[in-house]
């Protein structure tokens, strides 16, 4: 054997691990020997109160986390209940036909009367309807003769609700095109006065298939008046235009059952008629 290391220890037991480590030598006789450690202490019991601690707040973090959510909820409730109902109004919008107070008697170029033939114009030729009472719900309020634009419609005495375009000069201030039916702010009726009917005037034509035919022309006067486009109110008188058969026109539409056609008001007095009237 060899020198260097210590003899065994006789108490030692070969299952009991290494000895103790020898510090100066032999404990005192009577000491047991320190018993060896090996290995990692186990950890120490949870102590209880610990654990409700952290139990208690958990709990606590979600009733505040519930507390905030319902608090969220509240104050969009909160603001839906405040928010006003869109697309509500307690003042009538124009053209639904809201009766105003009784009595009240629309102005010219403001709130649209109500009517229950009030229409959107699509065509230039809507603003005929005018002379039958119809609103243009999209065509230029009407607030003075100054600036504004105008249309005049003559009616068929053989048709007296169809009315048909008649002559403004281009050249006019209140002149607009058929494009620009929404700037017109004015409309003037030429209405075929009953009974005014002159001596006919026989003029000659041919047909389609060439052959001659005779027309009896009419003469015949109309009554002028104004209207505000946009609400059928009346603003203004434009007098008498006649619609003389001085001399046979180069084209004619005639009525082929009374082989008759109704002479147009003169385009003279309808432009001295707008002069006057739009100044």
């Amino acid at each position: 054997m060899s020198d260097s290391y210590p003899p065994p220890d006789p108490n030692v037991t070969p299952w009991s691990g290494p000895p103790a480590p020898q510090q100066g030598g032999y404990p005192p006789y009577g000491q047991p020997p320190p018993q060896p450690y090996y290995g990692t202490p186990p950890s120490p019991a949870p102590d209880r109160s610990n654990k409700g601690l952290i139990i208690g707040l958990v709990a606590g973090a979600v009733v505040v986390i519930l507390a905030i959510c319902g608090a969220g909820i509240g104050l969009l409730l909160a603001y839906d209940d405040d928010e006003p109902a869109r697309g509500t109004s307690s003042t009538p919008t124009l053209g639904t036909g809201s009766t105003p107070g009784a009595g009240t008697v629309p102005t010219p170029g403001q709130a649209d009367p109500p009517n229950n033939n009030s229409m959107t114009a699509r065509y230039s030729s809507d603003l005929a309807n005018v002379c039958e009472g119809s609103p243009i719900l999209n065509a230029a309020p009407y607030s003075g003769p100054a600036g504004a634009k105008a249309y005049t419609f003559s009616n068929n005495p053989d048709r007296p609700t169809s009315w048909s375009s008649t002559y403004v000069p281009s050249d006019k201030s209140y002149y607009a095109k058929g494009a620009d039916y929404q700037k017109v702010s004015v409309v003037g009726c030429l209405k075929f006065d009953e009974g005014s009917q002159g001596a006919p005037k026989k003029c000659q034509y041919k047909d389609k298939a060439e052959k001659k035919v005779t027309i009896d022309y009419v003469s015949s006067r109309y009554t002028l008046t104004f209207y505000a486009a946009r609400t059928a109110e009346k603003i203004g008188d434009g007098g008498t235009v006649t619609a003389p058969t001085n001399r046979c026109p180069s084209f004619i539409s005639y009525d082929k059952t009374t082989m008759r056609a109704y002479a147009t008001p003169d385009s003279g007095t309808i432009e001295a008629a707008l002069d006057t009237f739009l100044s």
